[in-house]
C-alpha cells in the first residue's frame, strides 16, 4: 500500500469512527474530563490524543508493520490537527 492510499484509509477509518462515536472534538473532550478525574488533574482533549497515538507507537514497538496501528497514528495525527484548531 502506497503512503497516499494509507492516508486515504485513515480518512475513511476516521470517518467511520466519527459516525459510529459523533465528532473528534467532542469524542476527546469526553475522553479528556474522564481521564481528568481518574488522575487528579486537567486532561487536554490534545492530550488525550497524543496519548493514543504513544499508545500506538508502543505498540508498533512490538510489531513495527502492524498496519492497523500505523493507519491508527495517521488518523489520531488528523484528530490531533482538529483538537488543536
Amino acid at each position: 500500500m502506497s503512503g497516499a492510499t494509507m492516508l486515504q484509509h485513515a480518512a475513511t477509518v476516521v470517518a467511520g469512527r466519527s459516525k459510529a462515536y459523533g465528532a473528534p472534538r467532542p469524542n476527546m473532550e469526553a475522553v479528556a474530563k474522564r481521564w481528568s478525574l481518574t488522575l487528579g488533574h486537567t486532561v487536554t482533549p490534545a492530550q488525550v490524543v497524543v496519548c493514543m497515538i504513544d499508545l500506538k507507537l508502543t505498540r508498533l514497538g512490538h510489531d513495527p508493520k502492524h498496519q492497523d496501528s500505523i493507519i491508527d497514528i495517521a488518523g489520531y495525527a488528523a484528530v490531533l490537527h482538529e483538537v488543536s484548531q
